[in-house]
């Protein structure tokens, strides 16, 4: 609702297409940047900025900037680097993840953390994880990360910080509150009319002009290599470490099925339970009492209810010796499974008091015999073997990579089956094969290993591994002229179309402005124009459109009555024209549901500065240091050569 109303942040704002990619889990926040670079080393290193114990590296903030690339381009498929990163947007990611980090680290350091059972509790609350019917689904879950190219470990880690930050930035943002007459005055600007108009004068229908020549072409293509270019890709070399490795090692013999049975006897053997009925007592007498109460015929029921006792205070069902040791003692236990069903134990003393015990009733199980269980037993010793030769053989192959085997000779000394990816981007984008889910989790430790790093083993899961090495980096550069000179070709052609359609909107903004009707001026385009369409509407509806609001209707609520302006259209298609007539002053004084629903908005939106407030705070105290060298080479790399 406030866009109109924070044109001071419009730079910030931008960062609502980032996010941190998937289903808007991390808290946004905004650094205020540093100074000095301490210990973050030189320019080629990958370390942008240290906040507290956090560190923020090139390569988080490169597959942060492709991933979201790559969701834009889902709005714009033409977009590429060049203009995705322009605005300074490349540091607002960086600052971004800074202010992540920062709250991360001053999180922990205040001892807040998140437990396992609240990350899956998130989880499965997310709706973008839930089958038709509603319910959390496994496969979608799936699904979801692989399309973001993302692992589970990864979004796990995220979902846990965006908790650690709620923890921290709610209480922040609750306290926000804004006086009535302030939202009075805003209610009422948001009841402003406006009316006028929007032409397009459209690229298409300009001239295409002479044939562009191979030197001209060549030439766009020079000027234009940041949108052509292709971020970094490597070639990841992997070979899968599973269950399947060591399924002859994992198989149990019978002599240890046999060792197991007799090893968990109690387990399989004849089981007893009890039902029991107890009352503890704070003295001897007290217990005394109660004893010589039921030897007059009393009910224990009875008693123990006179004595206070709730029917759930006294009951103990189906319990074995050992579950009721461990609530009562070693010897209210013993006398308890020595007593014969419905009597009752003498007053016997432990650590809580005096206790009394009825048995109720004596459960007998038969035993299991080994035959019965053998598929059971074999099955958890299966389990257990095969962690244990995973990692077992998970060991030997870091020893031999540690005494300078090859990976050619640690995968051929241990049978393991070579893989390579296509060329793919941080973010997992290939231009030429489809990457294979099985590779996407390796994808973060691909990309923050050197070209001549040792191979090193990557825990993926539960008995799942996979040996992992840079098979080769491809630098950030576009393809060659020849592979692409049709296409820039036809770009060229665009652009000067565009520039044309530019010239002539100027010309006609010109004529309006100078007093021509917009009809008229429009009519003297000399081309076949559009028609221009008339517009009538209230902030308060051009606001409630939130990102569906056409641009030319939002930028008619920024200019000054009686004048016209230009406006790009999306996607190179033209340029706008964009002509406001008349205003009229709202008034919300008779609108109190606006002013209250005016004041609440304006609260969370101070409530998100008081958050960005207090982030710039825990870095300015966490001594946040940026290496502004790092952040612009980051930048550069992912541009491709000879970006500015």
């Amino acid at each position: 609702m406030f866009s109109f109303f924070r044109r001071g942040l419009t730079a910030k704002i931008m960062l609502g297409v980032l996010g941190l990619g998937l289903l808007a889990i991390v808290v946004t926040g905004f650094g205020t940047g540093g100074s000095g670079l301490g210990g973050l080393g030189g320019a080629g290193g990958n370390t942008l900025a240290v906040a507290g114990d956090e560190k923020v590296t090139s390569v988080e903030a490169a597959s942060f900037a492709e991933r979201e690339l790559n969701n834009a381009r889902q709005q714009d498929p033409e977009l590429d680097m060049g203009r995705f990163l322009s605005g300074g947007i490349y540091e607002s990611i960086v600052n971004q993840l800074i202010s992540t980090k920062a709250l991360l680290s001053f999180g922990r350091d205040a001892g807040l953390g998140v437990s396992k059972r609240l990350i899956d509790g998130q989880i499965a609350s997310l709706p973008d994880f839930r089958n038709v019917a509603g319910q959390f689904d496994e496969m979608t879950f799936r699904s979801v990360l692989a399309s973001q190219q993302m692992s589970e470990v990864e979004f796990r880690e995220r979902v846990e910080t965006s908790l650690i930050e709620q923890q921290i930035l709610l209480p922040v943002e609750s306290g926000a509150r804004v006086p009535q007459g302030i939202a009075l005055q805003y209610a009422s600007l948001l009841l402003e009319r406006r009316t006028g108009s929007v032409g397009l004068v459209p690229a298409a229908v300009m001239p295409q002009g002479p044939e562009p020549t191979t030197a001209e072409v060549a030439a766009y293509y020079q000027q234009q290599r940041s949108r052509y270019t292709i971020p970094e890709r490597r070639i990841l070399r992997y070979a899968a470490i599973g269950p399947e490795q060591v399924a002859n090692a994992a198989r149990p013999t019978e002599q240890e099925i046999q060792a197991f049975y007799t090893a968990n006897a109690a387990k399989y053997g004849a089981q007893e339970t009890r039902d029991l009925s107890q009352v503890v007592l704070p003295s001897q007498q007290a217990a005394q009492q109660f004893a010589a109460k039921l030897a007059r015929g009393t009910a224990f029921a009875q008693a123990a209810a006179e004595a206070g006792f709730g029917a759930g205070d006294t009951r103990q069902a189906g319990r074995s010796r050992a579950q009721f040791a461990g609530v009562t003692s070693a010897s209210v236990a013993t006398a308890a499974f020595s007593a014969a069903e419905g009597a009752v134990t003498p007053p016997l003393q432990s650590e809580f008091g005096w206790h009394l015990v009825k048995v109720d009733k004596i459960n007998r199980s038969a035993g299991r015999g080994l035959d019965s269980v053998r598929a059971e037993i074999a099955g958890q010793l299966g389990t257990q073997k095969t962690q244990q030769a995973l990692q077992d053989l998970v060991t030997r192959i870091e020893d031999a990579i540690g005494e300078g085997s090859s990976y050619a000779e640690v995968a051929r000394q241990f049978g393991l089956g070579v893989q390579q990816t296509p060329p793919v981007t941080g973010a997992g984008a290939s231009a030429s094969a489809q990457l294979p889910p099985e590779a996407a989790p390796l994808l973060k430790a691909g990309f923050e290993m050197e070209a001549d790093e040792d191979p090193v083993v990557e825990t993926l899961g539960p008995n799942n591994y996979a040996l992992l090495q840079v098979a080769s980096i491809i630098p950030a550069a576009p393809p060659p002229l020849a592979q692409i000179a049709g296409q820039v070709k036809t770009d060229l052609i665009a652009k000067r179309r565009a520039d044309r359609a530019r010239t002539m909107a100027a010309a006609i903004v010109a004529k309006i402005n100078a007093g021509t009707p917009v009809a008229q001026a429009f009519t003297q385009g000399g081309v076949g124009l559009p028609p221009v369409q008339p517009v009538n509407a209230r902030r308060l509806e051009i606001s409630q459109g939130g990102d569906r609001v056409p641009p030319p209707l939002a930028m008619m609520f920024s200019m000054k009555r009686g004048t016209a302006k230009v406006l790009e259209a999306p996607n190179g298609a033209g340029w706008f024209v964009v002509h406001l007539a008349t205003t009229e002053t709202g008034d919300a004084s008779k609108e109190p549901g606006l002013v209250r629903s005016t004041r609440q908005e304006f609260g969370r939106v101070l409530g998100q500065e008081y958050s960005r407030q207090f982030s710039n705070a825990v870095e300015k105290q966490l001594k946040v240091k940026r290496n502004s060298d790092a952040i612009a080479a980051g930048r550069k790399q992912l541009l491709g050569p000879g970006a500015q």
